[in-house]
């Protein structure tokens, strides 16, 4: 079995950045200082279908936002970190609430304040976009941009590898 196979078959648990990975990486503001974020539904569509799974999901961003709390509702995120500078005490946390080891973590980050997490997940994922000292050091780079379709393909990736993907799918031709 391949290490890439063995690591996503270990996972329970799976956190996401969101700017550069759940989004393109764009802020966007009005003239009245609103902020404004567009998710790709099939990214969404990806999470929610491992939480269907069983597999926990988590966000951990730098960024603190209300669209993003909105999101993370609607898609059944049980544990957000948002407004965390050091994302690596926020991981740590989540491995102790849900009593995992790292390597029954994964996470997807586009950029150098993920570093800390994603050279300790058991699994760690990346974007095409992002910088070579984040791509040098992830198992997996989708082949998918970040806000467009890079989270589906990653947990597609996840579903395949644990032999769920297409018991989901099937789900779906009733």
């Amino acid at each position: 079995m391949s290490a890439l196979l063995q690591r996503l078959r270990a996972l329970r648990v799976m956190a996401f950045d969101v700017d550069g990975v759940l989004t393109d990486g764009s802020l966007i503001y009005s003239d009245t200082g609103a902020e404004a974020k567009a998710f790709d539904v099939r990214d969404g569509q990806g999470m929610s279908l491992l939480r269907d799974a069983g597999i926990q999901l988590a966000l951990i961003s730098a960024r603190r936002s209300a669209i993003v709390e909105r999101r993370a509702r609607e898609l059944g995120v049980q544990h957000c970190f948002l407004g965390v500078a050091a994302k690596l005490p926020a991981f740590q946390g989540l491995l102790a609430e849900l009593k995992l080891d790292a390597r029954e973590a994964g996470y997807m980050g586009d950029d150098l304040l993920d570093l800390p997490v994603l050279t300790r997940a058991g699994f760690a994922a990346s974007v095409p976009a992002a910088p070579a000292a984040v791509r040098s050091r992830v198992h997996y780079i989708a082949a998918r941009p970040g806000g467009g379709g890079a989270v589906r393909e990653v947990c597609e990736l996840i579903l395949e590898s644990q032999g769920r993907l297409e018991e989901l799918v099937a789900g779906y031709l009733k």
